[in-house]
């Protein structure tokens, strides 16, 4: 049967359209190569800074929720069930609901031990690290204190070992996530410079917090804890201990009291009324403020709300 000279010209076109798709395919980038599962927004935030596009980063709390306390939710185990890497804060901040999540979702990949698990704590050295351990002393935690990521040294160690893990987890693109956290790490050296000297008035300050949650802000910038709201970790405050702080302002004066965005305001006002001195409310994590967008923000808006308070 002969080929008519429009059938020819159809062949043609449709063989060009062909080619030209091949070229597209092999020119492509590569994209959300990595699905991860981040427990908590500094960790999502930073994952998010190493992989750029190359990653989808999912986080299952907000500055507003209490890491300690949550729900393992089908929502959650849906999440988990398609990651390939989960980021926690380790050190138990999580000890009440990941177990769970990670064991229920049924995705080997993710389980404690395999190159799908990573713990932000294991990379730093801990603070707070009990010698007993007693129920009685509250919710003290055994690996120590959790919220590294206040003292922002630590994101430059984790970061390092989170790109490391991600580039064994998507070795076609290893060279992206390890020139990611160069970048970062090139921009966060320098603004932690900037940091320490706006923070310089802050070191020796003594304040109080709701929770042990500033620890390692503290460290880092010399402040010096001179009470908890709570009368032990994770026990809510009474008015007998609100009022034993009180008194203690006699002895040892503190310049403000400090509480994080999930923290109920109504402890460390009650404290500001009677004592005169400001309650500042820390973002504490990205999204804990309007300023605290990423993790750049987070601490520009720390030291500055730190400041504030001094003034």
């Amino acid at each position: 049967m002969a080929v008519t000279n429009s059938k020819v010209k159809m062949m043609k076109k449709i063989s060009t359209l062909l080619g030209i798709g091949a070229l597209g395919m092999l020119a492509a980038p590569a994209f959300a190569a990595l699905n991860i599962f981040a427990t908590v927004p500094e960790w999502g935030a930073l994952a998010k800074e190493i992989g750029g596009e190359q990653v989808t980063v999912y986080t299952a709390t907000t500055a507003f929720q209490d890491p300690h306390r949550i729900e393992a939710k089908p929502s959650l185990l849906a999440q988990a069930r398609r990651a390939q890497l989960v980021v926690a804060a380790g050190a138990d901040l999580e000890i009440g609901w990941l177990p769970l999540v990670v064991r229920d979702s049924g995705n080997s990949a993710i389980q404690t031990g395999r190159p799908g698990y990573f713990e932000a704590t294991a990379y730093v050295n801990r603070l707070e690290v009990p010698t007993v351990l007693d129920r009685a002393h509250g919710d003290v935690h055994a690996a120590g204190n959790p919220h590294i990521h206040l003292d922002p040294r630590n994101a430059l160690k984790v970061g390092a070992a989170l790109a490391a893990r991600m580039a064994e987890l998507d070795a076609p693109n290893a060279a992206s996530y390890q020139t990611g956290y160069k970048t970062f790490a090139g921009k966060w050296q320098v603004a932690m410079v900037r940091w320490e000297k706006e923070a310089a008035p802050l070191r020796g300050v003594q304040v109080l917090v709701h929770h042990s949650s500033f620890v390692y802000l503290s460290h880092w910038l010399g402040m010096k804890e001179t009470g908890s709201l709570e009368p032990k970790p994770g026990i809510e405050p009474t008015s007998g201990h609100l009022t034993e702080l009180l008194s203690k302002q006699q002895t040892t004066p503190a310049k403000m009291v400090l509480r994080a965005a999930y923290n109920p305001e109504g402890p460390s006002q009650w404290i500001s009324e009677k004592s005169g001195i400001p309650a500042i409310m820390l973002p504490y994590t990205v999204g804990g403020t309007a300023e605290a967008k990423d993790l750049f923000g987070l601490f520009d808006d720390t030291v500055q709300r730190l400041l504030k308070g001094l003034r």
